[in-house]
């Protein structure tokens, strides 16, 4: 057996550190209640890489995504601009009806 009793003092003070290290955590506990970590965090950790990467990725992947969804908008305003303008020579009395109705233009 490779125990001595010479080193019980220091595993002593080390298995002392740990306990109070967890009393510590413990007492912690009651304020972090409500706070969720993504496991993906974890994972991160796990594989030796830096938390703080998964926050700046997410973000990088909000922002593209508002970017792509954000051009979607602009191209659907686009389109609904020409079929209102399309429509309207071809259905001039009906398109005057509708945007009266929107209250985009008075009836004629």
């Amino acid at each position: 057996s490779d125990f001595q009793p010479s080193s019980q003092t220091g595993l002593n003070q080390k298995l002392n550190f740990m306990v109070t290290g967890l009393q510590d955590i413990d007492k912690c506990r009651q304020q972090l209640h409500d706070i969720s970590v993504p496991l993906e965090v974890f994972e991160y950790i796990d594989q030796g890489r830096n938390p703080q990467l998964y926050t700046k990725e997410c973000l990088e992947r909000a922002l593209a995504k508002n970017e792509q969804v954000k051009g979607k908008i602009d191209t659907m305003k686009k389109f609904k601009s020409l079929l209102i303008q399309e429509l309207t020579k071809v259905f001039p009395e009906d398109m005057a009806k509708y945007k009266a109705i929107r209250g985009e233009d008075p009836p004629p």
